[in-house]
């Protein structure tokens, strides 16, 4: 009976331990945007969504072709929100998430590459993931930054975004628009999940540099965000505004 129990104990384990192996091996993959979510500014010529997917789809080939489970959070041209993709990234206990995007800005000059992260255990992966992408761009290093994104902060699970490149400057964009050179940052994206160390290193982008916490890692301002007020707390407001106004006329009135 004991050995019975011994053996069925010891099976049990390698189990676990096998399934905890294979999460290990799980990453999702979110490509930006999607469906009505062009993404980008404005105006913008080069849209963003499907160079997201493209790259995440080459990804995808890449990791599954290392045995790793891949998961999507969108595989086509549809828009998923935000809420969801974590959904999905949450269920996969012991994963990795890694949100794909492109950069863009109002100034064409603006240029580079960064990674966001936001938890603790995801700043090993963004690093990784950074400097081989950067190793093999044009483009300058933008740094590694700490930023509560939606994405970023509701993952239960090491999750990074990276930016790879402004669509909106004129090399960057011609390169985005290059199958050869989305491979490329497939392939580096999956060096970095895979830990492995960048061919090459570049300096952080000069403006940064008093900026830096140590090698890539850079300390920036939140960036600004206005909330339009809707017509009726505007009108709310102009109601209010209006009752004060008739209490203190009243008020002096009676005084």
């Amino acid at each position: 009976m004991n050995l019975t129990r011994l053996i069925f104990s010891t099976f049990a384990g390698a189990i676990l331990l096998s399934a905890s192996a294979f999460a290990q091996r799980t990453v999702v993959l979110d490509a930006g945007h999607g469906g009505h979510d062009r993404g980008g500014v404005p105006g913008q010529r080069i849209s963003e969504k499907d160079k997201c997917l493209d790259v995440a789809q080459r990804l995808k080939r890449i990791l599954q072709g290392q045995g790793y489970r891949v998961v999507m959070t969108r595989d086509s041209d549809v828009f998923v929100p935000l809420p969801t993709r974590c959904s999905i990234a949450n269920s996969y206990r012991g994963a990795q998430f890694v949100s794909i995007h492109f950069n863009c800005a109002p100034r064409v000059g603006a240029n580079g590459i960064e990674t966001y992260y936001y938890r603790s255990d995801s700043s090993g992966l963004a690093a990784s993931i950074h400097r081989n992408v950067v190793s093999i761009s044009p483009s300058e290093n933008r740094g590694i930054r700490r930023r509560g994104f939606y994405v970023l902060r509701r993952t239960a699970i090491p999750s990074v975004l990276v930016e790879c490149g402004f669509l909106t400057n004129p090399t960057e964009g011609r390169l985005a628009l290059s199958p050869e050179y989305r491979q490329r940052l497939a392939e580096q994206i999956a060096r970095g999940i895979n830990r492995q160390p960048a061919t090459s290193s570049k300096p952080l982008t000069a403006s940064l540099r008093s900026l830096s916490l140590g090698n890539d890692f850079v300390k920036v301002p939140p960036e600004r965000t206005y909330r339009k007020r809707s017509s009726k707390a505007r009108s709310h407001k102009s109601s209010s505004s209006k009752k004060k106004k008739k209490t203190s006329k009243k008020k002096s009135s009676e005084d």
